[in-house]
């Protein structure tokens, strides 16, 4: 990816490598290589943010930095990033910003920038932004005076956002029992509101943000505490959201896990007997797991893969007019209804379907049958990620573990888009095999990449 943008947009540490100065600066660039033609008088941007401490105050300067070049901001207040996404069309916006780090914890922070359709920007346009702040700032000029971009509050953003999520569900949720864990952020703004109004009683968990406990031991990574309360209380499911409510994973009625290949079985299992997904085909990624793509060859179901990361799977579904994707990690897209992956309206979709075929959300578990996979992080430098792709001696052992696995299992290597690691994935029948593999692609990564 580019300079400043990973596969998620900006990230990094609040008021160390993301300062005030950076989201300043790429308000004033993002104004600039977004401006609009025809009559209008200046651009229209609409920001909102997570529940991290340093939200209001990066939001604050990039709302600076398009207002000193002439553009009008729209502040939406927290609200999930998928809201943004919504939000900008119903709005009139001509572009979008999110101050989010998703499912990091509070110290990191990031910037997410939408087009005027909602969609995330293509990398032609973020490379002009980089260009831009950090090549060629004097091209940035201020506006006149009396052309300073001015500032409006939305005090509807929440109610307009909660009532599209209504409107995507015919089945309403009356008689659901849920547990909902929102990870102390945005979604604790959300969640309770609208499951509510669909019918459904909820126990609300992780839903006091205080600016340092977003994503803390909690939410979509630490589903931990979330289990045992579905369990120890007999409900019928337990919801979890990350940080800014663009991902969503489950705990059915029996305490089992559902992760987000899972949760596209289920869905498109049932789109597909509806007739609603277009083209037979699920748009994933290369981590889907190899459970989920024999899934889809046993209900002839076409499975595309691409890069990791939400933007690759949407870019593919408006490429070929796909309908329906999504990531492993909970991030899944129903074309018909968003922009991007949202947390919520996946979540109301897949309990619609429990309603609808008035079943348990623990009868639909077996819908797929998970591969064993195991998962090594390993922090590297900068370079070390770099290297990755020519280091001779970690190709062949990458390539060994393939000739191990055989047909019966896979390995995907690959660095992070937002942080500094190489991750290591194995996946097959053999739990202890897949590990042996595992870790011993990672001793070769370490001795070759690791940070010295």
């Amino acid at each position: 990816m580019g300079r400043l943008f990973g596969t998620d947009g900006v990230r990094g540490i609040a008021n160390e490598g993301l300062t005030c100065e950076l989201a300043l600066e790429i308000g004033r660039a993002a104004a600039n290589v977004l401006k609009t033609g025809g009559n209008r008088r200046r651009l229209l941007c609409a920001i909102g943010m997570d529940t991290r401490i340093s939200s209001d105050m990066l939001a604050s300067a990039i709302t600076a930095g398009l207002c000193s070049v002439g553009a009008d901001v729209i502040n939406l207040g927290v609200v999930p990033t998928p809201a943004v996404a919504y939000l900008v069309g119903k709005y009139k916006c001509d572009m979008g910003i999110m101050i989010s780090a998703s499912h990091n914890p509070a110290e990191f922070n990031g910037i997410k920038i939408f087009s005027g359709d909602g969609y995330k920007l293509p990398d032609a346009l973020e490379e002009q932004i980089e260009a831009l702040v950090l090549d060629n700032k004097d091209a940035l000029k201020n506006a006149d005076p009396r052309d300073i971009g001015k500032v409006s509050y939305s005090t509807n953003a929440v109610r307009d956002y909660i009532d599209h999520l209504k409107s995507t569900v015919a089945f309403s949720l009356e008689g659901l029992n849920i547990a909902v864990d929102c990870a102390n952020g945005a979604s604790s703004m959300t969640a309770e509101t609208l499951l509510t109004e669909l019918g459904a009683r909820v126990h609300m968990l992780f839903d006091n943000p205080d600016g340092l406990n977003i994503n803390e031991n909690c939410g979509s990574t630490h589903m931990e505490a979330l289990r045992e309360y579905v369990v120890n209380n007999n409900l019928d499911a337990g919801l979890a959201f990350d940080g800014d409510a663009d991902r969503f994973l489950c705990i059915d009625d029996k305490g089992n896990y559902i992760d987000g290949d899972q949760v596209m079985a289920i869905c498109s299992l049932d789109m597909l007997e509806r007739g609603k997904l277009p083209k037979k085909t699920v748009v994933g990624t290369i981590m889907s797991n190899l459970g989920f793509i024999k899934f889809c060859e046993a209900n002839d179901i076409r499975f595309v893969a691409t890069k990791v990361g939400d933007r690759f799977v949407l870019e593919e579904m408006l490429l070929e007019g796909y309908g329906f994707g999504g990531e492993q990690s909970g991030h899944i897209i129903f074309k018909d209804f968003a922009t991007t992956g949202d947390g919520q309206l996946t979540a109301i979709q897949l309990l619609s379907i429990t309603k609808r075929k008035d079943i348990k959300l623990s009868d639909l578990s077996d819908t797929m049958t998970k591969y064993p996979q195991t998962m090594i992080n390993l922090t590297v430098s900068p370079e070390g990620k770099l290297a990755y792709y020519t280091d001779e001696a970690v190709k062949e052992a990458v390539e060994n573990a393939r000739n191990v696995l055989g047909d019966d299992g896979r390995i995907v290597v690959r660095p992070s888009g937002t942080e500094p690691l190489i991750r290591v994935m194995v996946e097959g029948k053999d739990m202890e095999t897949i590990e042996d593999v595992a870790k011993k692609v990672a001793s070769v990564i370490m001795e070759r990449l690791g940070k010295k």
